[in-house]
């Protein structure tokens, strides 16, 4: 049974525990990071153009974020063989997970109702949580907007 939903995790908060599967077929807990900031960013589907931006941005500055403390992890409802060729297509230097019972979704609060193009339907809001080293909950974008975004939140994540 899924856990509730927390459309309204703020700063602060314990962040909700997780294990995912990943691109490459291995398993991620948010546990695994335990002393460790972890950048945690929401994305709808793999290789569309926002989405694809957003995974190159955060590719080519993980050795920032490494270098800050911080790993980053991408979650999206796409199965794992979806990540593993979007991974392969884009040469992308970080973790895709995939959450396709939406349970993650839900408890982090970003399966939402969405609009476009006059239709309405459930999707996941661009959102991206950075965690501290303590798993609390340190800062949260919803809504993002692709166009500096990376920086950001590395600046966020450099803070910490």
């Amino acid at each position: 049974m899924p856990a509730e939903p927390s459309p309204h995790l703020v700063e602060g908060d314990i962040a909700p525990a997780f294990t995912l599967p990943r691109d490459g077929s291995a398993e991620v807990s948010l546990s695994d990071y335990a002393g460790r900031s972890v950048v945690l960013y929401f994305y709808p589907r793999d290789d569309t153009p926002g989405c694809t931006t957003e995974a190159l941005d955060f590719t080519a500055a993980v050795a920032d974020f490494t270098a800050a403390g911080a790993v980053v992890l991408g979650v999206s409802k796409d199965p794992v063989t979806k990540h593993d060729k979007f991974v392969a297509k884009r040469d992308l230097g970080i973790a895709l997970l995939s959450d396709e019972h939406d349970d993650v979704c839900e408890r982090y609060g970003v399966w939402a109702e969405k609009q476009m193009y006059g239709k309405t339907f459930h999707g996941i809001q661009r959102t991206t949580f950075l965690i501290g080293p303590d798993g609390k909950i340190a800062q949260v974008w919803r809504k993002v907007k692709v166009p500096g975004h990376v920086d950001a939140v590395l600046a966020a994540a450099r803070r910490l």
